[in-house]
């Protein structure tokens, strides 16, 4: 028996009986009772989810075409640029068209409605998005020379594009918000968890960021999907901008988007370690200290320290209002 799995074929040998038939069957069962639970009885007969493999390879693809010189390949030339951006965001954006048509061909599966305009949709959102690069260079860019400036240890803009994770994990931010934002929430969210796996920093798609933002070491920050961040904002490691509470419905069911996670003003410095919760606001300029737990709102200018924050939110009646 052989399996091909990244392009290489290797043989396996069978050393053993391992009740093969038996085991295939019983997951066969299971997957067709989870399916009759989740009413998916009519198969499509191929794969009906987007794959992380390709988006993975999609949004790789999409670096290099945004950054050329520093995420492309190692033997480019700069007369070869342009040659090499057309030729690697065609295949880009193609494989990018087939992903989201997977994404809207399973919603409208879910949906039970009509899928004659589906592939229209698909179109219009990529395009919409291939219009949107110009533009998202421009914003990382601010996002790139933010790292640059805030990072006393940084020598050069290149250095922190090659080797700052959490430029990286923006990059990658940027490009699934705006693929959550035109109506591929879910190729969105594949693309956000390839970078939260290779950074460590978990950034929801649906997370409205500022310019000139910076993530400094950045591992295990996390930020949620209705947080608002404005310009110029600076997290270290470990924050988290989180909800509160989950509120759910009669059933008991959790009642999903709604506006749960904290605003964050422009000009603000979160040190590290420090969890913000709820959708409060830290007014513009403050700085929040490391290890600080935050579930109130702070004016503009605040210094919250670590022993401020627990003096304050202690107290019963304002952690009911809050």
């Amino acid at each position: 028996m052989t399996l091909k799995k990244g392009g290489l074929t290797r043989a396996v040998e069978s050393e053993g009986s391992w009740q093969l038939d038996r085991i295939v069957t019983e997951l066969r069962d299971i997957r067709a009772r989870w399916r009759g639970a989740q009413q998916r009885q009519t198969e499509c007969g191929a794969r009906e989810f987007p794959s992380r493999d390709a988006l993975r390879d999609i949004a790789e693809a999409l670096c290099a075409a945004l950054f050329p010189m520093r995420l492309g390949p190692s033997d480019l030339h700069q007369e070869s640029e342009d040659f090499f951006i057309g030729y690697t965001l065609d295949a880009a954006l193609n494989g990018l068209l087939h992903q989201v048509r997977l994404e809207l061909r399973y919603d409208a599966r879910r949906a039970n409605t009509p899928q004659t305009e589906v592939d229209a949709l698909a179109r219009t959102i990529v395009a919409e998005f291939a219009l949107a690069l110009p533009a998202l260079r421009a914003l990382l860019d601010t996002d790139v020379l933010a790292a640059y400036q805030g990072d006393p240890a940084a020598r050069s803009v290149d250095e922190v594009l090659l080797c700052y994770p959490g430029v990286i994990a923006v990059i990658h931010h940027r490009i699934a918000h705006r693929l959550y934002a035109l109506g591929a929430p879910l190729v969105a969210r594949i693309i956000a968890e390839a970078a939260h796996s290779d950074t460590g920093i978990d950034i929801h798609p649906g997370a409205q960021i500022g310019a000139g933002f910076f993530i400094d070491h950045g591992t295990g920050v996390v930020i949620g999907e209705t947080a608002v961040i404005g310009e110029r904002v600076r997290l270290y490691q470990a924050v988290t901008l989180g909800a509160k509470r989950f509120p759910a419905d009669e059933e008991g069911t959790l009642q999903k988007g709604l506006p749960r996670h904290p605003l964050v003003e422009d000009d603000v410095v979160i040190y590290a370690g420090a969890t913000i919760l709820g959708r409060v606001t830290i007014g513009r300029g403050s700085t929040i200290g490391g290890n600080v737990w935050l579930t109130r709102s702070v004016p503009a200018g605040s210094h919250i320290t670590q022993a401020s924050s627990q003096h304050t939110s202690v107290l019963p009646a304002e952690l009911a209002a809050s």
